[in-house]
């Protein structure tokens, strides 16, 4: 295990404990959330090894590298993901130039085939070999493991969803993504947002932590500390609504000890909709923070 020491945000070293949460998907371990005192972005650690983190990923449950709609909440994911992919697209082209796109933690590859088939030009990282070998069938193109590998050295829009929470070199990836940015160019990230009412709801059991999975855990002032710390200026920040339906859904799932049913799904549905009802100055479940260089 590792423990994180200072806050790579702001470097500082005034980290204290904020959770303990359960990883409900593949472990069932529990792991520690502290939050920088300073910036507030939330921590995990002690955290796994990076080369031992991908035991964590390894369940049909986990969607998004699997493809698969296996597990009770499977087809309510991939139902709201039909959706989301073109709701993500429209942002995207009403607030980038159309041309180059770099869909950094790709996943099966679905919004870069959404983008293609509005007539991008488009490029795909994903560090899983699963996810990725689906990705290209999909696709039909060639996509790399890191961002050091791809040929493209510039993109009109950047999208990274639901990954920069995975990263375990934070700003690292930030920087190199930063670079890979045109001057004009607009980057699109999205998060879960920690202090959202349905977070506050669920507390220890909110599924937006996701622990170990989720290494970093975000509020607004983080992440637009982190934005601005590479040369990023953050110009809007959009809410993914629909995200507080699911994620609630699978938080009620984690009260039921991990078992779903019916009535969790209705409670859990009717807990996003408050959730979204309570979310005062864009304190929604998820946030698309959109940036261009400075």
């Amino acid at each position: 295990m590792v423990a994180i020491t200072e806050c790579p945000v702001c470097r500082s070293r005034s980290i204290k404990p904020f959770k303990v949460c359960k990883d409900f998907t593949v472990s069932h371990e529990t792991f520690t959330v502290n939050l920088c005192a300073d910036c507030s972005l939330g921590i995990t650690t002690p955290r796994p090894e990076t080369e031992n983190l991908g035991k964590y990923y390894q369940s049909e449950e986990y969607i998004s590298h699997s493809g698969k709609s296996s597990g009770f909440m499977g087809p309510v994911y991939t139902t709201a993901r039909r959706f989301a992919l073109r709701w993500k697209a429209r942002i995207v082209q009403g607030k980038s130039k159309k041309g180059t796109a770099l869909d950094f933690g790709c996943g099966t590859g679905e919004f870069l085939q959404t983008l293609k088939t509005r007539g991008w030009k488009t490029e795909g990282v994903e560090p899983s070999d699963l996810a990725r070998t689906k990705a290209e069938s999909l696709t039909g193109q060639k996509l790399y493991r890191t961002l050091s590998e791809i040929p493209t050295r510039q993109f009109d829009a950047i999208t990274a969803w639901h990954v920069v929470e995975h990263v375990p070199d934070l700003t690292s990836v930030i920087q190199q993504l930063a670079q890979l940015l045109k001057k004009d160019g607009t980057i699109f990230i999205a998060v879960p947002n920690y202090e959202s009412p349905d977070a506050d709801t669920y507390n220890d059991l909110w599924a937006g932590y996701d622990v170990p999975r989720h290494l970093w855990h975000f509020s607004r002032k983080s992440m637009k500390r982190l934005l601005e710390a590479h040369g990023l200026s953050l110009t809007q920040i959009v809410p993914m609504k629909l995200d507080a339906y699911y994620v609630s859904m699978l938080s009620e799932t984690y009260k039921n000890g991990g078992k779903g049913s019916i009535g969790s799904l209705i409670k859990g549905f009717l807990s996003g909709f408050k959730s979204n009802g309570n979310a005062e100055d864009n304190n929604y479940s998820s946030l698309i923070y959109i940036a261009k260089h400075v």
